[in-house]
């Protein structure tokens, strides 16, 4: 076998030429390097970009709720002060109905006790005798309509209390609601 030997030139082109393949090599390698590495952090951002669009989403979904809860609670609310209103307006207009009814029936009763104190002077013979019915009937119409003036402003204060009763509720309900701690 016989050696052949190579020429300065020709070692200066193998060595080019490995030089060429091994650096053509490592940048093949650093191209696939980079790559796996882009592609890790475009997987590994688009995960975490994911997951901040959860946790967004959530918070928002948890915050409409929220908020749809407080309108739903604003608007019962609403409903239960409207039907403390309207209860309120029924008791007084039925009191007021009643009061009205009792007014009548005192100015009535008074009415006829005046009549029937003309009477009793129509009848009297002496002037002693009218001063004595006069003043007998004056003092039990007096009584009589402090009496009834007193069942009157009774039953005005108990119709006020019963009539006001549903709205101090609300109010009631309100302050505990506005005094409880928003609840985080």
């Amino acid at each position: 076998m016989a050696e052949t030997k190579t020429t300065p030139t020709e070692k200066v082109a193998r060595i080019a030429t490995d030089a060429t393949v091994a650096g053509a090599a490592q940048a093949k390698q650093m191209v696939q390097d980079t790559t796996v590495q882009a592609q890790k952090m475009m997987t590994d951002g688009a995960g975490q970009a994911r997951a901040a669009m959860e946790q967004g989403m959530a918070k928002a979904t948890k915050s409409s709720e929220d908020l749809m809860k407080a309108a739903q609670d604003a608007v019962e609310f609403s409903r239960g002060n409207v039907e403390a209103m309207t209860q309120a307006t029924q008791t007084y207009m039925a009191g007021v109905q009643d009061l009205s009814k009792q007014t009548f029936a005192m100015v009535q009763g008074l009415a006829e006790h005046a009549m029937e104190g003309a009477k009793a002077l129509a009848a009297v013979k002496s002037l002693k005798e009218a001063a004595d019915v006069q003043s007998a009937f004056a003092k039990a119409g007096l009584e009589r309509a402090m009496s009834e003036t007193a069942k009157l402003q009774e039953a005005t204060v108990k119709l006020v209390e019963t009539a006001a009763a549903p709205i101090t509720a609300r109010a009631t309900l309100a302050f505990e609601k506005v005094s409880k701690p928003i609840a985080a």
